[in-house]
């Protein structure tokens, strides 16, 4: 499961990047949507938004 911690700054950065729109801004900063999430498989080697967050602010669990 890929989460968004507390450390996102609302850069947008992940939003154009998700190939299933799965972000979307919460009350405080953005979230996954996990009905949505693929965690980027059959787009992408790694999950995109982990990739481009500039303050680590994705976490991916297991």
């Amino acid at each position: 499961m890929i989460t968004i911690n507390e450390d996102c700054i609302n850069c947008d950065m992940c939003v154009p990047e998700c190939p299933v729109e799965a972000i979307e801004m919460g009350d405080e900063h953005y979230e996954i949507k996990q009905s949505l999430c693929v965690e980027c498989e059959g787009f992408y080697p790694e999950p995109s938004c982990y990739a481009v967050c500039p303050v680590d602010a994705v976490d991916i669990g297991k």
